[in-house]
């Protein structure tokens, strides 16, 4: 019986110990995109001296595109419990789905990106449209 209560409680304090780390390394939980400021820091974490003129944050806040003064138009999403972005070069393939805009980036890691704009998603839909025009002529 004691054996088994030193093991139970040996048990009990390597979880408590492996879920305060965990905790304080940041590791899980359920990342969003607070506001717009934190877009922005993201964006800069992202690609130093981006800086965004415009943005907008999708309806689930784990991504939002940003453009910055230069025309060049960045994806932000969440990536397991960080966040990853990418410059559009070209969005080929933009397909706009009511609120929502989903398009293809290139990049077989990155993937296919859909993000909930709401009443944004046709305007960004068609500033993607010219990125890829600019980027072919």
């Amino acid at each position: 019986m004691t054996a088994q209560l030193l093991q139970f409680g040996g048990s009990l304090a390597a979880i408590l110990i492996i879920s305060w780390l965990a905790m304080h390394l940041g590791l899980g939980g359920d990342p969003r995109i607070r506001d717009d400021e934190h877009a922005r820091e993201l964006a800069e974490e992202a690609m130093c001296g981006f800086d965004p003129v415009e943005l907008s944050i999708g309806r689930g806040r784990t991504a939002a595109l940003l453009r910055n003064e230069g025309g060049q138009i960045m994806v932000l999403r969440r990536h397991g419990s960080h966040f990853v972005a990418r410059l559009l070069e070209s969005a080929e393939q933009v397909r706009l789905d009511n609120n929502s805009l989903t398009f293809t980036t290139g990049e077989r890691m990155f993937g296919d990106v859909t993000i909930d704009l709401g009443s944004n998603a046709p305007e960004w839909a068609a500033s993607l449209r010219r990125v890829g025009a600019e980027t072919h002529a």
